[in-house]
């Protein structure tokens, strides 16, 4: 049994479509800021480097650092 963490960043994207696209990203740094986020949105959005189903990215919608911790109560006995 144990108890783990973990963190998300998620980033959201307005597309040219009108509909939301999500960017998933594992254990993003610490120190990370909100700024550094949107300027790294802001150059993704420039360089059109994402080819989505709702069409290019148009703006950013939203930014998120999800912290999730899990309880692992059953581990199986070993074979």
């Amino acid at each position: 049994m144990a108890l783990t963490t973990k963190k998300t960043l998620r980033i959201t994207f307005e597309t040219s479509g009108g509909s939301a696209y999500s960017i998933t990203l594992p254990e993003p740094k610490e120190d990370l800021t909100g700024q550094q986020i949107e300027e790294a949105m802001d150059q993704i959005i420039a360089k059109n480097i994402f080819l989505t189903p709702g069409g290019e990215l148009a703006a950013k919608r939203d930014i998120k650092i999800i912290d999730t911790t899990t309880n692992d109560l059953y581990d199986p006995p070993l074979a």
